[in-house]
């Protein structure tokens, strides 16, 4: 999929928020890469589907005015993912990859929000 189609999916996924969550954003980034930075092995992680770069909305003080936080989305392995499922499902790849990107951007959001991983498995 070219980039400009998965960002038009991303900014699909972000007006679909809620309005009450959308007003609660402040100073976040929601930018897509390729694929995750390697781990200090030199392995990527193929299963990373995105990843929440920041302090949580529930740790920030009226001091924290740095950069933004920044949700990375990495669309290799959204598309890898859809797939590897499409096949299984028998469902359009376009179709999985929408639902990932909205799991994707659901989940980092929690993050956030301040959720720890164990409160986001059913995201």
């Amino acid at each position: 999929m070219k980039r400009e189609r998965f960002n038009q999916l991303v900014e699909e996924a972000l007006a679909a928020l809620p309005a009450k969550f959308r007003e609660l954003l402040h100073n976040v980034a929601v930018v897509v890469e390729d694929f995750p930075p390697p781990d200090d092995a030199g392995v990527v992680d193929d299963e990373l589907m995105g990843l929440f770069e920041g302090v949580p909305a529930t740790e920030k003080s009226v001091w924290d005015t740095a950069l933004p936080d920044r949700i990375v989305l990495y669309q290799c392995n959204i598309e890898a993912y859809a797939a590897d499922a499409a096949v299984e499902e028998n469902r359009p790849v376009e179709e999985i990859i929408r639902e990932e990107i909205r799991l994707t951007v659901l989940h980092e959001l929690g993050h956030y929000f301040g959720l720890e991983e164990a409160d986001l498995q059913d995201v």
